[in-house]
């Protein structure tokens, strides 16, 4: 894609370390990306008024980054900032994003896709990157960890519950390492018959059996140079088991079909959401295996036991469903029903909870009436004391922006599609509770009038069958269902 095919983004360049070279402008030109190179913060206040946005290089710290903010606040600027770092400094990384850069790169990411996505990632949540969230102080600590972890060559297993992000965690692992460059290839291990993992693990050679009409390279092959991730590792057949012990071992192996052995630089993260241990005992997994795969083990807390991920994952979702215009708000209330539900079904059933909110929400402000939990005996017994943690007059105090800070980390070359700040909080009303159940009951209302059951009706509020007849059964105590039948 060249310069003519798209908006041109003008971006003011401020790189202490080094000059761009002209290959390197070529590249970005490409991507529609005209710049303004300065050396100094005196030229960076002349350059800021034709701006689109300010690409900074930072170094060991965020520094440079708080100067220069201080600086656009003087002049009473607002351009966005994108900055650069060394992808072995992911610390500064995060806290670039803290401090509320538009996106963050690694120093030596040029391609255009990459560049694409952070200039327009603001305004286009469809595109496939992701930001990770490390905010509760057991995150945090989990990040560091996984950061010197990912120094090392070392297998590593991450444990945890089914959709708490394991997935994400070895995506961090990946990126934090010398082989970030490298492919980062996937496989669920329980998502396909014995026959099919071993095909894509280790390949075929033409002919090896009916259907085979070309060779195919497996996964292993594929992630050379890189880091393969067997998620849910521990539903793996033991004949299987011992197929990829064997290839640990010697890092090589052979195509189905093949008799060429084929040498393999590979870094291998397993997951699992199983007690491996008791696995073993009742002879479900190998435990030689165990150990070859186990040199590091990284626990994932459940999203329950690290709250302070919650609104800012909130937040982070939500930013994908803006399409241009304002960014989500969330009420005080819906905050603390949103943190003190137990989140059974973690990260997923909190994505779930979010897409419904902003389906029924129909604009741009989530309140307790807009969040359907999966299990609606959950949401009876979770809702008082969610209540009960609201603190007083939560209702009458909107959120800061500095309670609503959400650090993040970026993903695969730091090419976050940045997440939108939750907005401040609008003032609820007075009769909040009546008003809440007024609007619950007309989004409900409107699901039953506009389709020819209940079933079809819960399915477009995306709630359970039984969570609708649960919320029918609440208002009509109240008398708020009158003329709608049991």
């Amino acid at each position: 894609m060249n310069a003519s095919s798209v908006n041109v983004i003008h971006a003011v360049w401020l790189d202490p370390f080094s000059p761009i070279d002209a290959a390197d402008r070529a590249q970005l030109d490409a991507a529609g990306i005209s710049l303004e190179t300065v050396s100094t913060l005196g030229d960076l206040t002349l350059a800021l008024r034709r701006a689109h946005v300010l690409v900074i290089r930072l170094g060991d710290s965020a520094e440079l980054l708080q100067e220069v903010q201080t600086l656009i606040a003087q002049l009473g600027h607002t351009v966005p900032v994108l900055c650069r770092v060394d992808r072995r400094r992911m610390e500064v990384a995060v806290d670039a994003m803290r401090l509320g850069a538009l996106h963050v790169l690694s120093s030596d990411e040029w391609s255009a896709e990459a560049w694409q996505a952070a200039v327009k990632g603001l305004n286009a949540p469809e595109l496939k990157t992701k930001s990770y969230v490390f905010v509760d102080p057991t995150s945090q600590h989990l990040l560091a960890l996984a950061q010197r972890v990912a120094q090392t060559d070392v297998t590593a297993l991450l444990v945890g519950p089914t959709g708490a992000g394991k997935e994400v965690l070895a995506r961090v692992l990946h990126e934090s390492s010398p082989r970030a460059k490298a492919p980062f290839v996937a496989l669920n291990c329980a998502a396909m018959p014995e026959h099919l993992i071993e095909d894509m693990l280790f390949g075929h050679e033409k002919g090896a059996f009916t259907g085979a009409l070309k060779e195919h390279k497996g996964l292993f092959e594929q992630a050379h140079g890189g880091t393969i991730f067997l998620d849910e590792i521990g539903e793996m057949p033991m004949n299987l088991q011992a197929k990829l012990l064997r290839v640990l071992q010697e890092k090589k192996l052979n195509r189905l079909g093949g008799e060429a052995t084929i040498d393999l630089d590979v870094r291998v993260i397993a997951a699992t959401n199983k007690d491996l241990k008791l696995a073993i005992e009742q002879r479900e997994f190998r435990e030689d295996l165990y150990f070859r795969i186990s040199t590091f083990r990284l626990r994932i807390q459940p999203l329950k036991d690290r709250p302070g991920d919650i609104v800012p994952l909130v937040a982070q979702s939500l930013a994908r469903h803006v399409k241009g215009g304002l960014p989500f708000t969330v009420t005080p209330e819906a905050q603390v029903m949103l943190q003190n539900y137990p989140w059974p079904g973690n990260v997923r059933e909190l994505e779930n909870v979010v897409q419904r909110a902003v389906v029924l929400s129909g604009g741009r402000t989530i309140s307790p009436a807009h969040l359907m939990f999966d299990d609606a005996q959950m949401d009876e017994q979770a809702m008082p004391s969610m209540h009960a943690a609201l603190p007083p007059m939560a209702m009458e105090t909107p959120a800061t922006a500095e309670q609503l800070a959400t650090p993040v980390m970026p993903a695969p070359a730091y090419a976050a599609a940045p997440m939108a700040p939750i907005a401040p909080i609008e003032t609820a009303p007075v009769n909040l509770d009546s008003a809440v159940k007024a609007s619950e009951l007309q989004v409900i209302m409107a699901a039953i009038q506009s389709t020819d059951s209940r079933m079809e009706a819960a399915a477009k509020l995306g709630i359970s069958p039984r969570t609708l007849r649960y919320k029918l059964a609440q208002m009509r105590t109240r008398g708020m269902t009158e003329g709608v039948s049991a």
